[in-house]
């Protein structure tokens, strides 16, 4: 799947990503590690995986989480 990143803090290797449809979807560092990544600027198109979360309402926005972010090749 494809996304924008939204936010990113290095010291963390925490952030955000924004879906094609506008949403916000969190990302840990052992996702932002797994992608391989050194770096990342908001803007960049990358993809992701995204897996349900064990924990969150079943409606609400903690129903997914990021498991990988890395860059979008084309």
């Amino acid at each position: 799947m494809q996304a924008t990143a939204y936010t990113y803090d290095p010291e963390t290797r925490c952030g955000s990503v924004l879906l094609d449809d506008g949403t916000p979807v969190p990302f840990d560092a052992e996702a932002f590690d797994a992608g391989g990544l050194r770096l990342l600027r908001p803007g960049q198109r990358v993809r992701i995986e995204l897996a349900d979360a064990a924990e969150g309402p079943a409606d609400g926005p903690g129903r997914r989480r990021v498991t990988l972010v890395t860059l979008q090749t084309f």
